[in-house]
């Protein structure tokens, strides 16, 4: 492109960019805002237990990976425009609709009124009936919430495709993919004041409102290539620079045999990929879920503070600047010492594998010098090694697998990952409430009570990756990819 087109070319993509940064960015606080609510209201208001927790976060995770297999497909029948305004306006209604849970809970249970619940007799049958039914209602909006959500990395990739060519959409994608790192580093610094300020109600109308304002952005600003007027032709070019090479590529592709769904669990670079993500994807969603609440129950530092504000910011900022170096140690590996692609990418995850190795060291750490930064610092790198992990463990689908079958195979992965962290936030809901209750009687390596509970899912954490490296290793020890005949 000459320098006189550069200077004519409109840059349209990139505002439509900065709006799926946006959608990422808000898609992250609205699936925190129960975490930094959680222990300060949600749980004296509902009488709820860490089992009632576990059960709506195990759900949420569960639910949001079964939603994820459908929701690419949603998109493409209903189009770029529609599909995206349809997943983020009914995940902003499910966002929202938490913050009726308190009134419905006082209507079904004939409290009459929010102020009722607390009030209530700890341990009392009214007690549980707040708790059982609240419990059902937060289901409900976690539902509505995973439904949503499901639908937005499929779309935001869709756009990227549509308005990017090859070269640019890497890119273009880390730049919309950082918004979920903006969120979460975000989260603790907005929604607790809102909570303290105006309510933990208000916490989920507001957050959850900012995806209705969006939706207005996007109805307006977004169209396809071809029929939007703030598209010039020197960028509709620029856009479609790919498109016969494109072409001949898709052509390639309707040419491979695509293996059906049953089959692919017959190979096992399958099972490979979904060792990978049932071992980890719960430890990555355990931290998101329990980090303020353990922060909170073992150092005093409520997410309302400006202490626990400072300590999950920390421990998100860690995960965000140390997890970008995640996607170039296999390119070192392969273009600097002539790997092939998947014995790069393995080592890689190797390394990586021994960052979660921190978490076990947080609670030791944390109780012994009585400071509450060593955890997060440490839960930081844990964190930073998973998402490091994750970039990885992706890439090895198409390592493996045709293109015609990767859709597949990261379905499967993600319903894999899902239904392990489900597991792994009913397991740590469960054994929190057990370990506080049964108090001195329970006891680990040490702790007891409910220090030890946080300690044993710290150490499930700390090894998750090893074990499924290893696993993952013993069943493709080297670069084998499916070839369909």
């Amino acid at each position: 492109m000459s320098e006189t087109q550069k200077k004519l070319i409109t840059n349209w993509r990139w505002w439509l960019c900065s709006l799926l940064f946006v959608a990422t960015t808000v898609n992250y606080l609205d699936r925190q805002v129960l975490s930094l609510t959680y222990e300060e209201f949600i749980k004296p208001e509902f009488h709820w237990t860490d089992a009632n927790y576990g059960t709506i976060t195990s759900f949420f995770s569960i639910f949001y990976a079964v939603c994820c297999l459908f929701a690419g497909k949603f998109v493409d029948w209903m189009g770029t425009k529609k599909g995206y305004l349809i997943a983020i306006g009914v995940w902003s209604v499910g966002a929202c609709l938490h913050a009726a849970c308190g009134w419905g809970t006082a209507q079904l249970t004939g409290l009459g009124s929010v102020a009722a619940l607390r009030a209530v007799k700890v341990g009392s049958n009214v007690a549980l009936a707040v708790s059982t039914t609240s419990v059902y209602l937060f289901l409900l909006c976690r539902g509505i919430l995973a439904l949503g959500e499901s639908g937005n990395f499929p779309a935001a990739i869709k756009v990227t495709a549509e308005y990017f060519p090859k070269k640019d959409r890497a890119f273009a994608t880390s730049i919309f993919n950082a918004g979920a790192s903006v969120g979460a580093l975000a989260a603790p610094l907005m929604i607790p004041p809102l909570a303290v300020r105006l309510g933990w109600e208000w916490a989920f109308i507001i957050i959850g409102g900012l995806g209705f304002i969006w939706m207005f952005f996007w109805a307006f600003m977004y169209e396809k290539p071809e029929k939007s007027r703030r598209v010039n032709e020197a960028e509709l070019a620029y856009i479609h620079q790919d498109d016969a090479a494109e072409a001949a590529e898709k052509a390639a592709v309707a040419d491979q045999k695509s293996i059906p769904m049953l089959q692919c669990f017959k190979y096992k670079q399958t099972w490979a990929f979904i060792t990978g993500k049932f071992f980890t994807d719960g430890v990555w969603w355990f931290f998101l879920f329990w980090a303020p609440s353990y922060f909170s129950n073992q150092f005093g530092a409520p997410a309302t503070s400006g202490l626990g504000q400072a300590l999950i910011f920390t421990l998100y900022a860690i995960v965000t600047v140390i997890s970008i170096v995640g996607g170039y140690l296999p390119r070192i590996f392969v273009e600097k010492k002539g790997m092939d692609p998947y014995a790069g990418r393995m080592l890689a995850m190797l390394i990586f594998a021994f960052f979660p190795i921190a978490a076990l060291f947080a609670q030791p750490l944390g109780i012994s010098l009585q400071s509450a930064w060593w955890p997060a610092i440490l839960i930081g790198l844990a964190g930073a090694g998973h998402q490091a992990w994750s970039a990885n463990l992706y890439s090895t689908i198409g390592d493996m697998f045709p293109k015609s079958t990767i859709a597949s195979i990261t379905g499967i992965g993600t319903t894999a990952g899902g239904i392990g962290s489900m597991i792994v936030q009913k397991v740590a809901g469960n054994l929190f409430t057990y370990a506080e209750n049964a108090g001195s009687a329970f006891s680990f390596l040490g702790f007891e009570g409910k220090p030890a509970g946080y300690f044993i899912i710290f150490c499930y954490c700390g090894i998750a990756y090893l074990l499924a490296w290893i696993i993952m290793k013993s069943l493709v020890p080297k670069y084998q990819p499916i070839e369909v005949k």
